[in-house]
């Protein structure tokens, strides 16, 4: 049940291949955009995530998720079956951030920021978020810094 709100009040997403499933807290809608060289590395692009807090759940596949410590300040979780981008933990404050392409419907979501705005590339643009931080100020945000 991608993208729907369950009765604990959870809005659900899952992996390509469907072999793992999560849950983020209902009210989740901050979106951000992240434009570090790393980010854009592991998604393509700019990584589209859902700023998720400390209340992230793998519901099924936890067997398939793997982790890797991107930087001193992260951590990246991939399903190992298909590859999936499924979010990416700051270590200093424990917030996560979780593809919002895993989500089929994001009710209440928002374009709140770009981070990382300074690593940008010149050659596309964002428009509609409502806050635009540099690498600095956002690691220095999650207490990394």
């Amino acid at each position: 049940m991608s993208g729907s709100i369950d009765s604990a009040d959870r809005l659900h997403g899952h992996c390509l291949c469907g072999g793992v499933t999560l849950s983020v807290p209902a009210t989740t809608h901050a979106v951000h955009a992240c434009h570090c060289g790393a980010c854009r590395r592991w998604h393509g692009g700019p990584a589209m995530v859902l700023q998720a807090g400390d209340d992230v759940r793998i519901e099924t596949g936890d067997a398939l998720v793997r982790r890797f410590a991107s930087s001193d300040w992260a951590e990246r979780a991939f399903c190992s079956a298909c590859g999936s981008s499924l979010f990416f933990l700051s270590t200093g404050d424990g917030q996560h951030f979780v593809a919002a392409g895993l989500f089929d419907a994001i009710p209440g979501a928002r374009f709140e920021a770009e981070i990382f705005i300074d690593a940008k590339p010149h050659w596309y643009a964002l428009t509609g978020s409502d806050e635009q931080l540099t690498g600095e100020a956002f690691l220095a945000r999650i207490g990394a810094g």
